[in-house]
C-alpha cells in the first residue's frame, strides 16, 4: 500500500512538550531581529518573483554551483519530495538506507516507488558501505537515497565512498539523492556531493544547522536539465515560495557568520558531554559523536519507547524512540540544546536509565 502520511512527523509535531527536549534535531532558533532588517527590506508590495534569482545566487555562491542548478523549496522535506517526484515514476525501484529518516520512505511510497533497503550497520559505526549498496541494487534501481550526515546517527560519508556509490548508480542509469541538511555541521564541514558527478542530486536548507526553520528556506542542487524538471513539478504544489521569506533568507545568507555565531563551539561542547555520558554507562553502546547534531545510542534495556515514557512522566525530558528509525533498542539524542540545558538533560536521562535497570 502507498503511504499517504508520515506518522513520525505527526508525532514530532504534536508530542507533549517537555523542558529538556533531547528530541530536538536542530540548533536553537536564531532571532532575525538581531540582523539589520526593516519592513522595506521585505518587499511587501505583493509582486510575483518566480524562481527568485537573488536567493538562488546566494545559495549557488555558498555551495559553488551555477544558479541554473539551484531549485528553491519549502524546507528540506519538500526539497526531497520534489526531487523524488522528478526522478522516479510509479513502479521504479528506490534503494534506501536503513536506518533512515522516515519521511524519505513515505515520500518514495507516496510517489509509487518500490522500496528496497541496504544496511548501515551499528557494528560498523553506521558507515556508508558501497558494497552493501551494490549487493542490494538490481537492474531496476532508479534512485539511491542517502543522508549525509547520516540521520539519525551523525555518521559522515567520505567522498571516496560517495564516488563509489555514484559509479554503481551510473551502471543502471540511476541517480543518487543525498539529503545534506546536517552536512554543514560536519567537522570540518564537507563539500557537497553535487560536485562528485551528474548522478548526484542534493538537498539542504537553513533549518537544522542555522536555527532558521521558520523561514522554510530549502533547496535542491542538480544538473540544470534536472533542475528545470523540478521547477516544473513545483508548479503543481507551491507555485512560488513566500517572497518575504525569500527576502529574509537573502538577509540571513548575507550575515551567515553572525547567524552561525558560536554554534560550532556549542556543538563541540555538547558532543564531548555526550561522549562522556555514553562512556560512563554500562547500559549504553554508542559510536563517538564526532559530527553533526544527533547521536543514536543503543540501550541494553530493549525497546526505548519505555525510556521515553519514563523521561516524560518523571523528568520533563524526552528522546526520540528508535522505533521511528526501525531500530527499537536505539534512541536519538539531539545535541543542539544550550550546553547547560543539554547537561541537565543528560543528567535526567541517566536518572531515567537507572530507574529502568
Amino acid at each position: 500500500m502507498r503511504s499517504m502520511q508520515s506518522d513520525y512527523m505527526h508525532w514530532a509535531k504534536f508530542k507533549r512538550p517537555v523542558r529538556y527536549a533531547l528530541t530536538a534535531s536542530e540548533v536553537p532558533h536564531f532571532r532575525m531581529d538581531r540582523l539589520p532588517v526593516s519592513l522595506a527590506d521585505l518587499d511587501m508590495d505583493g509582486a510575483s518573483h518566480p524562481r527568485y534569482a537573488p536567493l538562488r545566487e546566494r545559495i549557488g555562491k555558498r555551495y559553488g554551483v551555477q544558479v541554473e542548478q539551484v531549485v528553491a523549496a519549502d524546507g528540506t522535506s519538500m526539497a526531497n519530495f520534489l526531487a523524488m517526484a522528478a526522478l522516479i515514476e510509479p513502479g521504479d525501484e528506490v534503494l534506501v538506507e536503513r536506518p533512515t529518516y522516515e519521511p524519505m520512505l513515505g515520500a518514495a511510497s507516496f510517489l509509487g516507488g518500490t522500496t528496497r533497503r541496504f544496511e548501515r550497520r551499528a557494528s560498523d559505526a553506521f558507515r556508508l558501505d558501497p558494497e552493501a549498496i551494490g549487493q542490494a541494487m538490481s537492474p531496476n534501481t532508479r534512485l539511491i537515497v542517502l543522508t549525509n550526515l547520516h540521520n539519525p546517527t551523525g555518521a559522515l560519508a567520505d567522498e571516496a565512498g560517495l564516488r563509489a556509490v555514484g559509479k554503481l548508480a551510473s551502471k543502471t542509469g540511476a541517480r543518487v539523492l543525498v539529503d545534506e541538511v546536517y552536512l554543514d555541521a560536519a567537522v570540518p564541514p564537507g563539500r557537497s556531493a553535487v560536485h562528485l558527478g551528474p548522478e548526484f542530486v542534493v538537498t539542504n536548507s537553513l533549518t537544522k544547522v542555522y536555527g532558521l526553520s521558520g523561514l522554510r528556506c530549502g533547496w535542491i542542487l542538480a544538473e540544470p536539465e534536472l533542475a528545470e524538471r523540478m521547477w516544473r513539478v513545483n508548479d503543481l504544489f507551491g507555485v512560488n515560495q513566500a517572497h518575504q521569506a525569500e527576502r529574509l533568507a537573502c538577509i540571513a545568507f548575507d550575515h551567515l557568520d553572525q547567524v552561525l555565531g558560536d554554534t560550532s563551539a556549542m556543538l563541540d561542547a555538547n558532543r564531548r558531554l555526550f561522549n562522556q555520558f555514553a562512556a560512563s554507562r554500562g547500559d549504553i553502546d554508542a559510536m563517538p559523536a564526532e559530527h553533526g547534531i544527533t547521536a543514536f545510542p543503543r540501550w541494553s534495556g530493549g525497546d526505548t519507547q519505555r525510556l521515553d515514557d519514563r523521561l516524560r512522566e518523571a523528568y520533563d525530558t524526552s528522546v526520540v524512540p528508535g522505533r521511528w528509525f526501525e531500530m527499537p533498542d536505539h534512541f536519538r539524542v539531539g545535541l543542539g540544546l544550550s550546553p547547560d540545558d543539554f547537561a541537565e538533560g543528560l543528567t535526567r536521562l541517566s536518572a531515567a536509565l537507572d530507574d529502568l535497570k
